[in-house]
């Protein structure tokens, strides 16, 4: 019995470890319900690989496939004061935001900025993180769309934006809300400079953000499936009293109506941003050149 409790059972414990239980092995695809093998899944950028269902994605897991090499440098967001209302509900908005930071990884809020080179070319990327508070936009992430902006006419580059929220941050009140107005005039400022500014919009784009920042692009990709706009499709049914139609505020439905430019594959969305930026960015340079001749 000795040999069995002192050799064998560390063994088998040591074996199957905590990292390799069946939950960390695979997952179920919440619309086909396949059961996917979890390494796969990551490897092929979390899309499903039965149904082509895509999952949301975080963006640090999502970066190093659109820059080349997956080389980027990050930028902090601006530091900005916490809990200004000392806003309460169930728990207290600064204990939550706490929380989120430790599942983010040292993240301060749910915007990241990053740039590097995409196609050889020097691009700005800003990207909504929905698992931080649902993506949500308060100060801070104001803050980082207008260091975004700032970032990209700095150094003469396109801005690319990658929205997924639920909207303003509730918890932050009117001081959310003034973010609206100060991201548009950052994206008006990019518009100025001649740079592309060029947004993702990815599951879920709603809200505030979608009232602001998200709708402003010369060019509007969506991922397949997305659901894309202002209230939710269960409250617009809720208020007007009518059924919707099918597939209302997805991706498709929105390109088919004019409201995106197009809807793109995860797999497919590096070689759209290079040859879209590309296209975009060519008559700046001529432009310039124009200039330049001209003096």
């Amino acid at each position: 019995m000795n040999w069995l409790t002192n050799f064998v059972r560390p063994k088998l414990k040591a074996l199957i470890s905590r990292k390799e239980t069946p939950e960390t092995l695979w997952l179920k695809c919440p619309k086909c319900e396949q059961m996917l093998f979890m390494r796969d899944w990551e490897a092929n950028q979390e899309v499903c690989t039965h149904c082509g269902h895509h999952m949301r994605i975080r963006p640090l897991k999502r970066l190093p496939h659109l820059f080349d090499e997956g080389k980027y440098e990050s930028h902090p967001l601006p530091r900005v004061p916490v809990d200004p209302l000392k806003f309460r509900d169930t728990k207290r908005y600064d204990a939550k935001l706490k929380e989120a930071q430790a599942k983010a990884e040292g993240r301060t809020d749910a915007l990241v900025v990053a740039s590097g080179t995409m196609g050889g070319r020097t691009t700005v990327m800003a990207l909504l993180d929905f698992d931080f508070m649902g993506g949500s936009m308060g100060t801070a992430v104001g803050e980082g769309l207008v260091m975004a902006a700032d970032l990209a006419i700095a150094r003469k580059a396109p801005l690319i934006v990658f929205s997924a929220s639920g909207g303003a941050r509730m918890q932050e009140g009117i001081l959310s809300l003034m973010q609206l107005t100060r991201t548009t005039i950052a994206v008006r400022k990019v518009k100025q400079a001649g740079l592309p500014y060029i947004v993702v919009l990815t599951d879920p784009t709603t809200g505030g953000v979608s009232a602001s920042f998200a709708m402003l692009g010369d060019v509007h990709i969506a991922e397949p499936d997305a659901l894309i706009g202002f209230a939710g499709p269960r409250v617009i049914q809720d208020t007007i009293r009518q059924e919707l139609p099918q597939g209302f505020q997805r991706a498709e439905y929105l390109l088919e109506h004019g409201m995106v430019d197009a809807v793109v594959h995860r797999h497919k969305l590096r070689e759209t941003l290079i040859r879209l930026v590309s296209l975009l960015m060519e008559p700046v340079a001529e432009s310039r050149s124009l200039a330049v001749a001209g003096r």
